[in-house]
Formats: structure tokens, sequence, C-alpha cells
């Protein structure tokens, strides 16, 4: 089947203003897209899985899948009708409530000479949530356990009841390990720098900590030391373009899930506290970037506008094989149950937003996306009985 329906209407970057507040949205343009004359190939790599967070490749064509409740599996290939396989971890302290849980993923890029990777996952004890960590594990050489090998980062807010729990990782171009988190439904975290919640941080994948030349490196906090990006609503995914650039897909409240293009230090412009004004309150009314409180808060380069789609992975497509979709920025969405496939311009600007029917309410709630090995790309269900699925060209 070809991609043919555009949603919402064609969006390129604008600003419009919205009442007493300052809003940023990106436009609608009076012009539809041609047709992409791509056909797409959908296969189920596997099944019987629950609540698959995040996916990550190793070097062996094996694939490490994280769970929310608290499981990690090993996926005996990347292709259709893979095995599945339990791995032996212990996520006893994991608190899996809510949208909270285990979360996100990153298999370290030197893997084969150390076996690490990440996870990003909420902490208890005793029943009590403590607080939102990374935590770093080395695989056995037979893929059956998983062995702590300590926590990269903690104190990340946590909400005891997992909401606004986003906790997505990705690997810059530099090698830089970037944290997008959520401001855990909290009215002044997301715009509070010495906060980790609300925020894409940046750190050392190897030690956890900050980087020299982050944008507030020489802060006398050393939580705001991290702080690559604030403003931030909910971050549900983090992708790094082939040239460096990173985007983040978070969730809006009833309006304007938003695609932004991430620069050190900028503001997003997300603030329920209303400048501190509103007093244990967290007020969804505000706009998701607030150019009235923040002049200088950087405009999403994409939103959903009037509604929702609660938009969650995030990847780029690259490969000739993708033809014109080569370089198609693959969004996953939650509540709309659908891959978006965002166009995006050389300065980070959408051009068009596709929907392949093939992936257009097919499987239920998508959450991950991650570009894999063979250059497929791999999504998540979210829906209780959930699969890994592999989109290709046919």
């Amino acid at each position: 089947m070809l991609l043919r329906r555009l949603l919402p209407p064609l969006l390129v970057l604008g600003l419009v203003s919205c009442g007493a507040d300052s809003v940023s949205r990106p436009a609608p343009a009076t012009t539809a897209p041609p047709e992409t004359g791509a056909q797409l190939r959908v296969e189920v790599v596997a099944g019987g899985l629950e609540h698959p967070w995040d996916i990550g490749f190793l070097p062996d064509g094996t694939a490490l899948v994280t769970q929310r409740p608290g499981r990690l599996a090993l996926l005996a290939d990347h292709r259709a009708g893979a095995l599945v396989h339990p791995v032996q971890a212990d996520f006893g302290d994991v608190l899996a409530t809510g949208e909270g849980g285990l979360m996100g993923l990153l298999v370290h890029p030197d893997f084969a000479a150390d076996r690490q990777f990440t996870t990003c996952q909420t902490h208890q004890v005793g029943g009590n949530a403590v607080d939102v960590r990374l935590v770093t594990w080395r695989l056995s050489e037979d893929g059956a356990r998983a062995d702590r090998v300590g926590d990269l980062l903690t104190g990340l807010p946590v909400n005891p009841s997992g909401r606004h729990s986003g906790c997505r990782l990705a690997l810059a171009a530099d090698g830089a390990l970037l944290v997008g988190t959520g401001d855990t439904a909290r009215p002044t975290v997301a715009q509070d720098r010495t906060s980790l919640g609300g925020k894409v941080l940046r750190l050392d994948l190897h030690t956890g900590a900050p980087l020299p030349d982050n944008p507030f490196a020489a802060a006398p906090d050393p939580r705001e030391r991290l702080v690559h990006t604030l403003g931030h609503r909910n971050v549900q995914g983090l992708a790094v373009r082939p040239d460096g650039q990173v985007f983040s897909a978070e969730h809006g409240p009833d309006v304007d899930d938003e695609v932004n293009l991430l620069r050190p230090g900028a503001n997003h412009g997300w603030d329920p506290s209303r400048g501190g004004t509103v007093v244990g309150s967290y007020d969804e009314s505000v706009p998701m970037t607030d150019l009235r409180r923040f002049p200088d808060a950087v405009p999403a380069v994409w939103s959903s506008g009037d509604d929702t789609e609660a938009i969650c992975g995030a990847a780029f497509l690259s490969g000739p094989q993708w033809g014109r979709l080569d370089g198609a920025l693959a969004v996953t969405a939650l509540k709309g149950s659908k891959l978006l496939l965002l166009a995006v311009q050389p300065d980070g600007t959408v051009r068009e937003v596709l929907v392949p029917p093939e992936l257009d309410g097919t499987f239920g709630r998508l959450r991950a996306a991650r570009t894999g090995p063979d250059g497929a790309l791999y999504v998540s269900t979210s829906n209780g009985d959930d699969e890994v699925v592999r989109i290709s060209p046919s």
C-alpha cells in the first residue's frame, strides 16, 4: 500500500497567538504532499512481551528488550519469528506502577569489549518511591544473565504514581549520553535547573559526570551541570540525526504533542507553575511553549495541534533503500496507535507528515522506535500482549 495520509495537515514552523499566552505552534500549510510511491513491509519479529519499552541491538545479531514491569528479554534474532529468551537480572528494586518501571535502554558502543548496557528505571525501597535512576549492567557471554555493574546516575525525580516518568536514552554523535526525562507532574520541575526532571541531560556514559562543555557546566549545583535543555513536559523519545542534530518527542497535555530540535542550553517553555504564581497546582492549560514568560523559548518544529497522539519513540530512517523516505523521522504514537513519518528539512523544520496505512491502527499502541543494524525500523507495541515489529521497504 502507498503512504497516502497526511496527519495533521502539512506543517511548517510558525507562530500564532492564543489568548493572553503566546504559544508556538507550527502553522498548517495549504498544499498536500505528493504520493511517496513507497511500500512498506511489516513483519512481527517476536511476541509474548509485556509493554516493551526499548530495544537495543547487540553485535552478534541478537537484541535486548526492556519490559516495563521489570523484565529483560533477549531476542535470538531481529528477523521475523525470533525466539524470545528471558534474561535473569535482579530488578527487585524497580517500582513498576503507572507509567514508571523498567524503561529506556542503551547498549554501550564498546559492548563487544565489555558487554555493558545501561537502563533507566524507577527505584523503590520497601515499596516507597525513591527516584528514577540510570543503572549499568553487564550481560553474560551466553546472554542468559545480566549483572549489575552500578548506578550511573541517581536522583532523577519520581512521582509515586509513575506519572510523567519518561526516560529515554540516546548516544549523541560525540559519544555523550543524552537522557530525556519527565517533569513528574509537578509544577516547578521543568523550569528548575537544579532538578533533573523535565530536561534533556548530557553526561559521560562511563562515569555519569557532566561533560565539561555542557551549557551550565560552571553552575554551583552539580545537578544543574548535567542539564542540556530544560522546559520539557514529558520526553518520551530522543533521535540523533546522522548530521548530529538531536530531536525530542514529548507528550502535550490535551493539545500540542511536540517534536523539538534541541540546542545546548535552550528552554522549551513548559511552565505549569505559571512563573511560580500557581502554588501546589499543576496547571496544564498553559502553552507547551510559553513565549510570553520565556521570549527566548525555542518553538517546536512540529506540533500535533488541537489533539494529541501521545507520541513516544523516535528514530531516523537512513539509507538509499528507503527512497524518498530516506532521512525521515519516524515517531510512534501510543494514543494515536500509528507511526508518523516526518520529512525533516536540513534546518530541522518539518515539511510534511505522512502516516503509512500499514501502521495506522493495525498494531494498537506503539512505543519504542529504533533503527536496526540492517537499516530497518523496529517498533514495539504497548497493549499488554505485545510484539516487536520490523518495518522495511518492500
